[in-house]
């Protein structure tokens, strides 16, 4: 069944899938291993994380989306593509991110050191998170999406 308008449930479940998982893993990352968080704060956070994940996933979606059109718009090239990707990731995910570390009572130093170095590692994040969002957009028959190889 083929959506007509913006939403489509078939992507409103791959994006929230997608958002839960790589948001789960990558966040204990950083926070652990690169901010200085303790494994339970991480957890903490992590958890906290999922609701909100699954309240976001969907308009993260939309917002990527229209920074693709919009990268498209000024090239075709992959890396106008992963420079989309980063971009909307950074520039959507920073302040949910911080509100979340603010919520599980992380220090403003241990916050600063997350949200920086998050945006910092997301060079890389965005773009695996952009190509993550795609295979699981396919894996969900999303149209527009299951038809590519």
């Amino acid at each position: 069944m083929k959506s007509r308008g913006p939403f489509c449930i078939r992507n409103a479940a791959a994006d929230t899938f997608a958002m839960v998982i790589f948001c789960f893993i990558s966040g204990m990352i950083v926070e652990v291993f690169i901010s200085g968080m303790t494994f339970e704060q991480s957890l903490a956070s992590r958890t906290l994380s999922i609701p909100v994940n699954i309240a976001i996933a969907w308009p993260y979606g939309v917002f990527r989306d229209w920074f693709l059109r919009n990268g498209a718009k000024l090239s075709q090239s992959s890396l106008m593509k992963n420079l989309s990707d980063l971009m909307a990731y950074v520039l959507f995910q920073s302040p949910v991110y911080a509100g979340i570390l603010l919520a599980v009572g992380a220090s403003s130093e241990q916050i600063v050191t997350a949200v920086t170095s998050n945006a910092v590692i997301s060079c890389g994040m965005g773009v695996l998170y952009g190509y993550f969002l795609d295979m699981c957009r396919k894996w969900f028959r999303v149209p527009g999406y299951s038809q590519q190889a």
